[in-house]
């Protein structure tokens, strides 16, 4: 379930945005951009990740708490307004890792500047087109049942149940906007960018491809397909999880970007 207010996250203004932020731990800053669910400050992968890093995750403008800004309507906006976001914060050496919709973010933001990144993580990420006009590469969350959005964005579907008669009028206020805001910026053309997949050559930094083996939403030859239009990129599969391997396995999430890191900056040595 969604935060209650009283458990709120920090509301920070950043580039001239008000934002809900999550910020913990320390070391090396991590960048977490999330799906189009959002995050929860008590998501466990948070403070997995806080073990080895700073993690920084902030709630996309629209979602969660967030203002939206009347000029922010693209993921191409996102990505300029989280590059502004890494200079307004001053983090350098950024590990920046991005969840299915988030991985889209991450990619656009990669293909423009890598300054202030050292290691890029696309986990489950859409934003790209493989099939030709009459074929879907993902399923369209607006159109297909709840429930079997659940079943195949899951390895548990028992994870994404709401108990809709209890929640508060607050978690189901972030619950809507973040399907409204997910609709502005995906919609058309459908959770993806036509030019993406055509620059992704320009991502120069060590990247890693985590997919969940169980993702239905956006099948792994998907992913092996996205991480071979990357330099170099390493694509791994995380067992007994879906299109949300950092909700379903935070604890070998973690573990694969930790061990990641690591052994790309011994290979940088």
């Amino acid at each position: 379930m969604l935060d209650r207010p009283e458990t709120a996250n920090t509301l920070t203004e950043i580039a001239g945005v008000r934002i809900e932020l999550i910020k913990r731990g320390t070391g090396r800053p991590l960048l977490l951009l999330h799906p189009a669910i959002g995050i929860k400050s008590t998501d466990r992968v948070i403070e997995d990740l806080a073990r080895s890093f700073t993690v920084i995750a902030p709630s996309h403008p629209g979602f969660g708490r967030s203002e939206l800004p009347r000029a922010m309507t693209t993921v191409d906006d996102l990505a300029y307004f989280y590059l502004d976001v890494m200079d307004a914060l001053d983090l350098r050496n950024v590990v920046l890792a991005g969840v299915s919709f988030g991985g889209w973010i991450a990619a656009e933001i990669a293909i423009k500047s890598t300054e202030r990144i050292s290691h890029l993580v696309l986990a489950d990420a859409v934003g790209i087109k493989l099939g030709n006009r009459e074929q879907r590469d993902i399923v369209d969350i607006f159109t297909t049942k709840q429930s079997d959005v659940d079943r195949l964005a899951f390895h548990d579907p028992k994870i994404a149940a709401i108990d809709h008669a209890s929640i508060s009028d607050d978690d189901a206020h972030i619950l809507f906007r973040n399907r409204e805001a997910t609709a502005l910026f995906a919609w058309s053309p459908y959770m993806y960018d036509p030019k993406l997949a055509g620059r992704l050559h320009r991502i120069k930094v060590p990247t890693l491809v985590l997919w969940g083996a169980s993702d239905g939403i956006a099948l792994p030859d998907y992913g092996r397909a996205y991480s071979r239009l990357i330099s170099g990129a390493q694509f791994e599969l995380i067992e007994d999880a879906g299109h949300y391997p950092h909700i379903e396995r935070p604890d070998l999430f973690t573990r694969k970007i930790v061990e990641f890191v690591s052994h790309a900056k011994r290979r940088e040595t």
